[in-house]
């Protein structure tokens, strides 16, 4: 949940409240009159009695039922998706750190997104697989791995799983000092076209 478009889109949508907001306070503590400075000709709020929406505005639907609790619900749906798409932000399934034991040399910490990133790219270049993605779960004494891998369309699923448990997540349990890794791996063979036979 936490990719860069995401917080890109976070912020940009925080950015557009932020400025809403602003505009409302300025018109609404009457700032400009407080404080002497003049507002923009294309400003909407200029004083504490503007009001956001005007009398034909608010009176068009006014015999029409449906309107008001429709406008409030929805912009309580609303509300409330933005309120759990904030709080996603700050939630993360995995362990953050991992503390990795290096003999002699001490303990090392190893960033969980660093552990992701090498999993997905030894997983890559086991044969017959075009592509792999890892996301780390579970606590920081007992990670577990959900892998999603893209598979070459002659490549047999059983051969990959083997070639996964065998080399590239023995070589994470090696190298983490981890006893036990457990893994859930998702396979997707490569789509292509039905050759036609004559």
């Amino acid at each position: 949940m936490r990719t860069p478009v995401n917080r890109t889109l976070l912020c940009l949508a925080g950015l557009v409240l932020l400025a809403v907001g602003c505009a409302v306070l300025i018109g609404g503590l009457d700032l400009p009159r407080r404080w002497g400075f003049a507002l923009p000709s294309w400003w909407s709020y200029r004083g504490p009695h503007d009001v956001l929406l005007d009398v034909r505005a608010r009176t068009r639907y006014r015999k029409e039922g449906w309107w008001w609790p429709a406008v409030i619900g929805g912009l309580a749906v609303l509300a409330v998706a933005a309120l759990f798409w904030l709080l996603a932000q700050f939630r993360h399934r995995g362990p953050g750190r991992m503390l990795v034991h290096s003999g002699e040399d001490g303990d090392v910490v190893l960033r969980g997104r660093a552990m992701e990133q090498a999993l997905a790219a030894d997983a890559a270049e086991l044969p017959g697989v075009l592509g792999a993605d890892a996301l780390l779960t579970g606590g920081r004494t007992r990670p577990r791995v959900e892998m999603r891998m893209l598979l070459d369309r002659f490549a047999g699923p059983a051969e990959v799983v083997s070639e996964l448990d065998g080399r590239v997540l023995a070589e994470a349990r090696t190298s983490t000092g981890v006893d036990w890794l457990p893994a859930e791996v998702r396979l997707q063979a490569e789509r292509h076209r039905a050759r036609r036979v004559r």
